[in-house]
């Protein structure tokens, strides 16, 4: 993490040595959000017991995705962006790019901050969630919805420097918030030194404390101008023409990733006619197995920077040798995380919950979680390196059709035989993620991402 790794050029030389420069500080990162600070955050939730604990993941798994769709919407379109500004040498338009990605983020932060004010209930009564989890759900709702802009900054400056082939700085800056997140979390929970204990609000206000904080400071890197992408004051008035265009890319993966939160709305829904059971051990293999691509997808985000910044310096042969370098990688870093997940399910589920049928649910849940990881450790890195080159519609639509056309119908089908039960959405989880990864795999190798990236560029 040097400052020779902040300006290394990746269009030229080892794209291995690239794509450990680029991954390994993602790595380090996805590791302490997804298995150091997860460890610490799942602690507190589970001391505050089990109807306040399935609240917040019921919550942060569907109806907070919005911010979240917003967030890497605009993260990947402005990285995809930098990344092919910069592969160009234009490190100017980079700098407005990235003045406006923050500029259309605070806009639409104030519209998704209003909705969560005016109708928190509403919101958190869409997944369908057991009656006992209303009192603590609707003011997290409230509080998570309204701080949303330090998910959209920390995202933001991420995926601007992470474009520009700088991830050594947003690992630091990320370190920062993690701890400051985790301190505030104990503090604000639990009542520490005299402050009053405010359950899953002190939950919202950590985190959030943290994500401010770490905002703050990539913004202060960025207006200093000593990496490769400059932030000036006046990049940060609103260009109308700038971030009309940008939206114009950014609402593909954001919509895209709507499927998924679709249909974990839809599993909700179909988990509430087995019991509270049912839907707090499917609570709980959603944040265990969210660890896995927590830590990997972020080396999927190096193989879109590559792939971009070929693709900016016209080098479509470099841009599929780095897919095909990623794709190595990220197979065997997550497979070895799933076999890791998959061997300790039971001791994960039972750190989480003492009730013998969620821990029994909850462990058949991460068993099919654990398959579905095979798939995505090449859906991840192909569809980043789609992303990448500017391919935004192709994937969208097939995560899509994918959702609302496989695995949401199948999943209500599965749940109708006695002998599956719950486990129906699992199964049908485990199918959709081979169904995407195959399509998405397919139109990869047609090859016309890369024809259409070497010829166009970002404006």
């Amino acid at each position: 993490m040097s400052l020779g790794w902040r300006h290394r050029d990746h269009t030229t030389g080892s794209l291995a040595g690239s794509l450990f420069v680029l991954s390994l500080p993602l790595v380090i990162s996805g590791v302490l959000g997804g298995a150091v600070f997860q460890v610490f955050d799942l602690s507190f939730l589970s001391r505050l017991g089990e109807a306040p604990m399935a609240a917040v993941i019921i919550t942060n798994q569907t109806v907070r995705q919005v911010s979240f769709l917003v967030a890497m919407g605009l993260s990947f379109a402005v990285q995809a962006g930098v990344a092919r500004h910069v592969g160009a040498g234009d490190t100017r338009a980079a700098g407005h790019l990235a003045g406006q990605a923050l500029a259309l983020g605070l806009l639409l932060s104030v519209g998704i901050a209003s909705l969560g004010l005016l109708a928190p209930e509403m919101l958190f009564s869409l997944p369908g969630p057991d009656p006992s989890f209303v009192p603590y759900g609707v003011p997290y709702v409230r509080l998570v919805f309204a701080l949303n802009f330090g998910v959209i900054g920390t995202l933001l400056f991420a995926g601007i420097l992470g474009g520009a082939g700088d991830t050594a700085t947003p690992l630091l800056v990320q370190l920062v918030q993690f701890a400051v997140a985790i301190v505030a979390e104990w503090f604000l929970i639990f009542g520490q030194f005299g402050l009053p204990a405010l359950g899953v609000r002190g939950v919202a206000l950590g985190v959030a404390t943290g994500q401010f904080t770490a905002m703050a400071l990539g913004l202060t890197v960025l207006l200093r101008g000593g990496t490769r992408v400059h932030l000036k004051p006046g990049d940060l008035v609103p260009d109308p023409a700038a971030i009309g265009a940008l939206a114009r890319v950014a609402w593909l993966p954001a919509v895209q990733m709507l499927g998924g939160v679709v249909a974990n709305f839809a599993f909700v829904n179909l988990l509430r006619g087995f019991g509270e059971h049912a839907q707090a051990a499917f609570a709980i293999s959603l944040r265990v197995s969210m660890i896995v691509p927590m830590i990997c997808f972020p080396l999927a985000g190096a193989c879109a920077t590559l792939v971009g910044q070929a693709l900016g310096a016209g080098d479509v042969r470099r841009a599929w040798r780095a897919a095909g370098i990623g794709l190595v990688a990220h197979g065997a870093i997550m497979w070895s995380f799933a076999a890791g997940v998959l061997f300790f399910r039971h001791e994960l589920v039972s750190l989480l919950s003492d009730d013998p049928e969620v821990v029994r649910l909850g462990v058949d849940f991460l068993l099919y979680s654990g398959g579905s990881f095979f798939f995505y450790g090449i859906y991840f890195v192909v569809m980043r390196s789609l992303q990448g080159a500017g391919d935004f519609a192709v994937p969208m639509a097939l995560t899509l059709g994918n959702a609302f056309f496989v695995t949401i119908p199948l999943a209500w089908t599965l749940c109708q035989r006695p002998e599956l039960g719950p486990i129906g959405v699992a199964v049908a989880q485990l199918v959709g993620a081979a169904v995407v990864t195959v399509a998405t795999g397919g139109w990869f190798l047609t090859g016309r991402w890369a024809r259409r990236g070497a010829h166009s560029a970002p404006r």
